[in-house]
């Protein structure tokens, strides 16, 4: 079975350290659940007969980009905190695998927006009623919002144990830090929701609201930072027995 090399790049800038390095059978089926939820955002199947169909072809490749990245962070997130922690007790394995349900979920909602608003694609708003193009927000701003829930409660578990994972306070900090930057990226999928509720008038706010994630992590790290290093100074994770934090 094929293992993570120690000692990575990543792993040595990481505060916590990696303690998954061998691929276990939740993460391989995890593995196998995203390539099949980029499948199904691939454009077309059929090979192009001549140049106006490829023309067409190719225009389906900007939305199934974003589309594939969306799915690419969710994977690496979920890849990160398989390597920091390699938990797989009954609880971790039961949020992920409700997870990738909502990964699968997740994919027709992303690529009817993506291709219907970038490119048409086939797809037209013509006829669909106001309240149709609100629980298309649903279901899209649900989707993301439950993803980065279910990766909340992934990082609240490990504090629970983290004396099984014999977690140091630096780890500890870190892991808070974690959780709370999945919490901010689930609360924007909340308040998209919240505000598609109030009419279709206000659902160019609700796509707006997710420009909020990008400064609203920047500045939780910002002061998440300046507290660990008042509180552990320059010293590193594994040289920190103590668990103190102040809040952020």
């Amino acid at each position: 079975m094929r293992k993570y090399k120690e000692g990575s790049k990543k792993e040595k800038k990481d505060r916590i350290k990696w303690r998954g390095h061998e691929i276990v059978r939740i993460e391989a089926f995890s593995d196998a659940v995203f390539a099949f939820a980029v499948t199904l955002l691939i454009v077309s199947l059929e090979v192009p007969k001549n140049v106006t169909e490829l023309l067409n072809s190719m225009k389906g490749f900007i939305p199934f980009g974003i589309c594939f990245a969306l799915l690419f962070q969710i994977w690496y997130a979920q890849n990160i905190f398989f390597r920091r922690f390699g938990v797989h007790d009954i609880y971790s394995v039961v949020l992920n695998a409700i997870l990738i349900f909502f990964v699968l979920m997740y994919v027709y909602p992303l690529k009817f927006l993506f291709t219907g608003w970038l490119i048409g694609g086939g797809i037209t708003y013509d006829d669909t009623k106001p309240a149709d193009l609100i629980h298309i927000f649903y279901i899209y701003s649900g989707g993301f919002m439950c993803i980065y829930l279910i990766f909340t409660l992934l990082y609240l578990h490990v504090l629970r144990i983290r004396d099984e994972l014999v977690l140091t306070a630096a780890e500890i900090f870190e892991t808070k830090t974690s959780m709370y930057q999945n919490l901010i990226i689930a609360g924007v999928g909340l308040l998209s929701v919240i505000i598609s509720s109030f009419g279709v008038a206000y659902l160019g706010w609700a796509a707006f609201i997710y420009i909020l994630i990008g400064p609203s992590i920047s500045i939780m790290h910002s002061r998440r930072n300046k507290i660990y290093k008042r509180i552990h100074g320059e010293k590193t994770a594994k040289e920190i027995p103590v668990p103190v934090e102040e809040n952020i």
